[in-house]
């Protein structure tokens, strides 16, 4: 027979810790994954001419692309879990991006190879005005980090919020309008937050047209960001429910027994 370690009360608990903890590594590997990438490459996904706002070039960043693993993760964490559990995930990812952001920090002014330009204590720029690798990415990702961390912490509680909240104005009921409802809510928050506060930053100048106004711009990221982010939500409901299922019946947790009576 197996031994589990003393901390682990019975293979029960053991497995019911062990899936929570794929999930909560699979939201936070996620997340930090999509913090690096961030803004540093917009997938092209074609241009609309327009007679008020010129020609508006439709696009998602590379950092987008994994981002409904984690709303995956925190609504099955709240489903399975609690409001609680999924609370304290997210402020786990608040800590890894303060953790991302001072490792960038550090390796910025730790002296380098690099040649240090007297009259900004800077690396010094190559013949095509481009900085060293690190530091155009570290540019980047600055950006992207804070932005992030401004549109992470909104929307990811909104997402848990609003999942209880769904889930309480229905008694446990409507599985489909809890996942749908939470997540949307809150991806037009963040895609919202995170191109305004990255642009502010100062992130991705070169993506914009000449021949478009910049609010016209900021606005078809924002919606192509969030139209990504609608479609998959809406296409994750079936893993969500069938997930919800099995996973129920093999930890033994019955997901609405809060709402019992």
């Amino acid at each position: 027979m197996k031994q589990h370690h003393p901390i682990e009360a019975s293979p029960l608990h053991a497995r019911r810790e062990r899936v929570f903890l794929v999930l909560a590594g699979l939201f936070l590997g996620t997340l930090a994954m999509l913090n690096i990438l961030g803004l540093l490459r917009f997938i092209y996904l074609g241009e609309m001419a327009t007679s008020s706002f010129g020609t508006l070039t439709f696009a998602v960043a590379v950092g987008v692309l994994p981002y409904p693993v984690t709303f995956l993760c925190t609504d099955l964490i709240c489903e399975l879990y609690g409001q609680a559990r999924a609370n304290a995930v997210v402020w786990t990812g608040v800590l890894l991006n303060v953790w991302v952001i001072f490792i960038l920090w550090l390796g910025g002014v730790l002296p380098g190879f690099e040649t240090i330009d007297p009259a900004s204590s800077l690396p010094a720029v190559d013949e095509a005005g481009r900085l060293p690798v690190f530091f155009e990415v570290r540019r980047f990702a600055f950006g992207a980090v804070i932005a992030s961390m401004i549109a992470y912490i909104t929307a990811q509680f909104t997402d848990v919020f609003m999942f209880h909240f769904w889930k309480r104005l229905t008694r446990g009921k409507h599985l489909w309008l809890r996942n749908n409802g939470s997540t949307l809510v809150s991806q037009l928050v963040d895609s919202t937050a995170v191109i305004l506060i990255t642009w502010w930053i100062g992130g991705f100048e070169a993506i914009l047209n000449d021949d478009s106004s910049l609010v016209a711009q900021l606005g078809a990221l924002i919606f192509t960001g969030y139209m990504f982010k609608f479609v998959f939500a809406l296409l994750d409901t079936l893993p969500f429910y069938w997930l919800t299922g099995k996973l129920g019946r093999w930890l033994e947790i019955d997901p609405n027994a809060e709402h019992e009576g």
